[in-house]
């Protein structure tokens, strides 16, 4: 494998970060951006698996075959990187996992017509190279196996592997589904983001799709979920309920400990148990700039994280083309500032259920009272032109049977 640098290490810039309180300022100011609730986007992961046995190890020159020009320079550090046909970004994660990032649109229907069709490209690209795009949340079969080779994996993988081994689970063996949604007016985005932190229980035990691990159940209905939350809780776990969430996710990002020191010998390992804001004090040799505090935060990815837009991160992938059902409903339901509210008062009762919901999902009795609500909720908000007209029924059977399956009626 060749090695490369990371791009994002491309410009080291000068300003220094002095105080505390000027690092707070800046985060909760680049992280949540106002303004009206228009734009969406997605995030789609798949595990890659060799077609004529999933569970050898990939073989990543085989992928870079299969990708060409559309290949990330993490993973080929002289590639072209071109979009893909309909305009999405293909990403590739440590294990190998591919990602496809649409553009933000303001219309579903748009939205899910060009995912669709760039992932449906990606896998005809995979399928000439004699691989498949796993259909789970996490690689049921193979242990974790890092193929990038960029020293921010690497020091990662040096700082999870001191408190397990869900660290590289997570990033080699795991695959979700990642919705975009703007963070909306100054006034609404304590509403918004604690209902999407409230809602993430009910999505999670819904749209479970990970039991699978080494070739075994692990008594999770989500082993994705299960391995995200032990990689490092306080980076990884759900945010506070709070009626300021950028001064609390200020204040988080900087007590959250570094797991990346970029260094131009490459070697980025980090000092053990040392803070954002112990190296501003001066805990390192030299002080932080504003570039860092700016790679420090994309180290910090807990369920919803804020990104100047809320990322939404809680969900497994899903097969085929069901990643549009969770999709579409958390898009409809965050379209209009009314139906936030009513699902801030549905989903009072699943309210922090996030380790039932991975474990048990919808045998969750609170969980699946929740997601009959919800989801009734979602289908009408869903029952309009820029929706595609299919999509109501399908969510509608899609939950009926998850619930019937645990015997609600």
């Amino acid at each position: 494998m060749p090695v490369s640098t990371d791009p994002a290490a491309a410009d080291f810039p000068t300003s220094r970060v002095r105080t505390r309180a000027e690092a707070e300022a800046y985060v909760a100011s680049v992280c949540f951006k106002h303004g009206p609730p228009e734009l969406a986007g997605v995030e789609l992961e798949w595990t890659v698996h060799h077609a004529d046995d999933p569970g050898r190890p990939l073989d990543a020159a085989a992928l870079i075959a299969a990708l060409g020009p559309h290949a990330p320079r993490s993973l080929v550090p002289d590639s072209p990187h071109r979009r893909l046909p309909n305009g999405s970004v293909l990403t590739v994660e440590p294990g190998g996992q591919v990602e496809v990032s649409s553009l933000p649109t303001p219309s579903m229907r748009s939205l899910f017509s060009v995912v669709e069709a760039d992932a449906a490209y990606v896998a005809r690209r995979l399928r000439t190279a004699g691989l498949v795009l796993g259909d789970q949340g996490t690689d049921p079969l193979r242990f974790p196996r890092r193929i990038l080779q960029v020293p921010r994996y690497a020091a990662m993988e040096t700082a999870f592997d001191r408190i397990g081994l869900d660290g590289r689970l997570m990033m080699c063996s795991t695959a979700g589904v990642q919705v975009c949604l703007d963070a909306g007016e100054a006034h609404r985005v304590a509403a918004r983001w604690n209902a999407l932190h409230a809602l993430g229980p009910v999505m999670l035990a819904t749209f479970a799709n990970s039991p699978m691990l080494f070739g075994e159940c692990t008594g999770w209905v989500s082993t994705r979920t299960r391995a995200l939350l032990r990689t490092d809780p306080p980076r990884t776990r759900p945010g506070p309920v709070t009626e300021d969430p950028p001064r609390s996710w200020a204040r988080r990002v900087l007590d959250t400990s570094l797991v990346c020191l970029r260094r131009d010998n490459g070697d980025w390992t980090a000092p053990t148990g040392i803070s954002f804001a112990e190296w501003i004090h001066g805990a390192l040799p030299n002080p932080p700039t504003r570039d860092d505090l700016d790679y420090h935060l994309s180290t910090v990815f807990p369920p919803v994280r804020p990104r100047g837009y809320l990322e939404v991160r809680y969900l497994d992938a899903q097969p085929g083309t069901d990643w549009m059902l969770p999709a579409g409903a958390l898009i409809a339901l965050f379209r209009d500032e009314s139906t936030v509210d009513e699902v801030l008062e549905l989903t009072v009762p699943a309210r922090g259920r996030w380790v039932q919901a991975a474990r048990h999902g919808l045998l969750d009795r609170a969980l699946a009272r929740c997601a009959r609500d919800v989801f009734e909720l979602a289908c009408r908000r869903l029952e309009q032109p820029d929706s595609p007209a299919e999509l109501p029924g399908r969510l509608a059977d899609h939950v009926a049977r998850r619930l019937a399956a645990v015997g609600d009626r």
